[in-house]
C-alpha cells in the first residue's frame, strides 16, 4: 500500500496534464486533505443572516472538523470548534438555535461566553493549586485560526498561520460582489434551509464538474433534452417567450459552440468561473420593476453593468460554487474519499421583487434537489467515475483539454476558451500548494526516521 508522507509524495500525484487516481480514491490522501488542505485554505462556513441575533448559532463543519458559527455579544460573528475543552463533548448538536449569553456543556456544565472564553466551572476550587490555569483547557472553547465576514459570507481558516483572506481570493471576490450588488440594498438573506443531497463520490469530482462545459449536452440529454423535445413537439416557438421552467432547463442543451464562446476565467489559488461573455442565465425574462429599483439604487450605468454580468458557475477552491445571477451557493462537504454531502443554498436579494427569489427556488428544485430532473444525470456520472477509478485499467486521469503544451502560469488571471480544462488544472495546482504547505519534505522525514 502506498504511503504519502512528504511533499514530494504529494507533488508526484499531479503532473501538468494528469492527476493520479489515488487523489480520488485513497483513504490516506483523504485524511491528509482534512489535516492539511482544509486547514490551510479559507473555507466557507455560512452566511451571517443565519445568525441575525446575539446568541444565534449554526453548526457545520470545515473538512472533518465540527464548528459553530455564532453571533457574539459585540455583534461580530465568531467561529469556534464545537468541542468542550474539558472532556471533548460536542457543545451544540442542533443545527441551529439561540444559546443566549453563553454556551453550557451538557456533560459537566462548564460554561463559555459566545466568543469561547471560559465563563464558569462547577466546584472550581477543585482545580486550585493544580496548574490548571496554565493549560489550554482553561482558555475555553478554541476559536479557529482566522475568520472573515465578506459581505455577509463567513469564511474561516483553521490554521493559526497562513495565507490572508485577500491574498487567497484576490480578484475572484468580484463574483461575490456581483451577486450581492444585485440587491438594491446591497445585502442578501438566506432563504430557508438548503437542499441536502448525498453523493457517493469524491468531493473533487463535484468541484471539477462546475466548470466542465463539455458534459451538459451529453449527460443532460435525457432530462433537459427530453424537455426541449417535448416543447418543440407541442409546436411552441423556439425564439419566443418561454415558461420559467423552460428558460431554466433549455440552455443546458446549448451546443458546444455556445460553451466555447462563453469563456472561462481562472484566478490564482484554484478559483475560476465559466460564463465570461454569456451564460445559461443570460436570457432570463426581466422581472417588472426590478431594473428601475436598481437604477434608483446605483444609477443607470452601474445598474446595467451589474445586471449585464451573467457569470455561470464561480468555483471557490476548495469546495463551494456560486451562481451570481440567481443567488445560489453549493457547498460540497467531504465525508469520505467516496462520500460527499452537497448543500444547495439560495438567497434573497433584499428590497428586490419576490419573483426573483421564486425563480431561484425553482432553479434549485429543478436542478439540484434530490428530486430534481437534472442533478441525477451528474450523480450517475460521478458514481460511475468513482467505481471506474477503482479499476486497474489506468493509473491517471486526464485533464489535458486545451493544454498549451508547456508549463502554465496559474499565478495570474487568465481568460480562455470556454471548454478548456485549465480551471481543473488550476484547482489541482492549488491542491498541491495547500496540501504541502504544512507537510515535511523528504529530508525532514529521513532525519526523523534516523
Amino acid at each position: 500500500m502506498t504511503t504519502y508522507r512528504t511533499r514530494n509524495d504529494i507533488e508526484a500525484l499531479v503532473t501538468p496534464e494528469q492527476v493520479h487516481r489515488d487523489v480520488y480514491i485513497s483513504d490516506e490522501l483523504f485524511r491528509l486533505e482534512m489535516k492539511h488542505l482544509f486547514a490551510n485554505t479559507w473555507v466557507f462556513v455560512g452566511h451571517d443572516s443565519q445568525v441575525p441575533n446575539k446568541g444565534d448559532y449554526y453548526t457545520t463543519q470545515i473538512g472533518d472538523q465540527p464548528v459553530i458559527m455564532v453571533r457574539h455579544t459585540d455583534n461580530e460573528v465568531k467561529v469556534l470548534y464545537n468541542r468542550c475543552p474539558h472532556k471533548g463533548t460536542k457543545i451544540a448538536i442542533d443545527r441551529n438555535g439561540n444559546t443566549g449569553k453563553f454556551f453550557r456543556c451538557p456533560y459537566h456544565a462548564w460554561s463559555f461566553k459566545t466568543d469561547g472564553c471560559l465563563l464558569a466551572i462547577p466546584l472550581k476550587k477543585g482545580y486550585a493549586d493544580t496548574g490548571f490555569e496554565k493549560t489550554e483547557n482553561s482558555k475555553g472553547m478554541k476559536a479557529v485560526g482566522a475568520v472573515m465576514n465578506y459581505r455577509g459570507f463567513v469564511f474561516a481558516r483553521l490554521a493559526e498561520e497562513g495565507i490572508g483572506f485577500e491574498d487567497y481570493f484576490g480578484g475572484s471576490l468580484s463574483s461575490f460582489d456581483n451577486m450581492v450588488d444585485r440587491s438594491p440594498a446591497g445585502r442578501l438573506e438566506v432563504v430557508g434551509q438548503p437542499l441536502r443531497y448525498m453523493h457517493k463520490c469524491n468531493w473533487k469530482m463535484l468541484v471539477e464538474n462546475q466548470t466542465d462545459t463539455c458534459h451538459p449536452m451529453v449527460a443532460h440529454e435525457s432530462s433537459a433534452g427530453t424537455a426541449v423535445q417535448i416543447f418543440e413537439e407541442l409546436g411552441l416557438p423556439k425564439d419566443g417567450p418561454k415558461p420559467p421552467a423552460m428558460e431554466i432547463i433549455a440552455p443546458f442543451m446549448s451546443p458546444y459552440e455556445f460553451f466555447e464562446d462563453m469563456g472561462i476565467r481562472t484566478w490564482p489559488n484554484g478559483h475560476g468561473h465559466t460564463g465570461v461573455h454569456h451564460s445559461i442565465h443570460s436570457d432570463y425574462s426581466a422581472i417588472p420593476g426590478y431594473f428601475e429599483q436598481m437604477v434608483e439604487a446605483y444609477g443607470e450605468e452601474k445598474a446595467k453593468a451589474i445586471l449585464g454580468e451573467n457569470r455561470h458557475n464561480t468555483v471557490y477552491f476548495p469546495n463551494i460554487m456560486i451562481k451570481g445571477p440567481i443567488q445560489q451557493l453549493r457547498n460540497f462537504i467531504p465525508l469520505g474519499p467516496d462520500k460527499t454531502l452537497v448543500e444547495s443554498w439560495i438567497y434573497r436579494l433584499v428590497d428586490a421583487p419576490d419573483q426573483l427569489v421564486a425563480r431561484t427556488a425553482m432553479y434549485n428544485r429543478m436542478i439540484n434537489a434530490p428530486t430534481s430532473i437534472v442533478g441525477h444525470d451528474d450523480l450517475e456520472m460521478y458514481e460511475r467515475a468513482q467505481e471506474g477509478l477503482a479499476s486497474d485499467g489506468l493509473e491517471w486521469v486526464n485533464v489535458q483539454r486545451l493544454y498549451p503544451g508547456d508549463e502554465e502560469d496559474f499565478d495570474h488571471e487568465a481568460v480562455e476558451n470556454g471548454t478548456t480544462e485549465r480551471q481543473m488544472r488550476n484547482q489541482f495546482h492549488a491542491w498541491v500548494k495547500f496540501m504541502i504547505a504544512t507537510m515535511p519534505d523528504d529530508a525532514a522525514v529521513l532525519e526523523a526516521a534516523e
